[in-house]
């Protein structure tokens, strides 16, 4: 699996014009599944998330986590992540999960982050989403975790 983590003051997902998720102060994580990944991947990945110390104290070092500033999480699913542009000039996307494991995966993750006592929104997996975000820092990250 492989997540791209933006710290956010605000961010959202829209389909067909219609918000289903939105957040304030906190972190928008988007999630790509790949082949062989399982939920022990999913879970290690949203206890990461939880717990990244990715956001100022009081003294504007990165020493807290989203938990500890009771942030938010908009989750959304992102499959373009497991792109592969080493060749030619089309993306090719044998890497991506098929779409039943990494909806589940997804979930799970999403889950997970919830069992964290997180707020959790998300998008629509496997829709045409338009993700809006005001990243603060810019703070961006990647998590990645292989299939074991």
């Amino acid at each position: 699996m492989r997540i791209v983590i933006q710290r956010v003051s605000s961010a959202s997902v829209q389909v067909n014009d219609l918000a289903v998720g939105t957040i304030q102060h906190g972190l928008l994580a988007l999630v790509g599944v790949g082949h062989g990944d399982t939920e022990a991947e999913a879970h290690w990945l949203a206890d990461k998330t939880a717990e990244l110390r990715i956001f100022a104290d009081g003294e504007g070092k990165m020493n807290r986590s989203v938990r500890d500033i009771d942030g938010s999480v908009l989750v959304v699913s992102q499959f373009t992540l497991l792109g592969d542009c080493r060749k030619g000039r089309r993306p090719a996307f044998t890497a991506a999960a098929e779409p039943i494991l990494a909806n589940k995966l997804y979930e799970q993750y999403a889950e997970r982050l919830r069992e964290h006592g997180l707020e959790v929104q998300q998008g629509i997996f496997a829709a045409d989403m338009k993700v809006s975000l005001t990243n603060d820092g810019p703070v961006t990250l990647i998590l990645e975790r292989l299939p074991s």
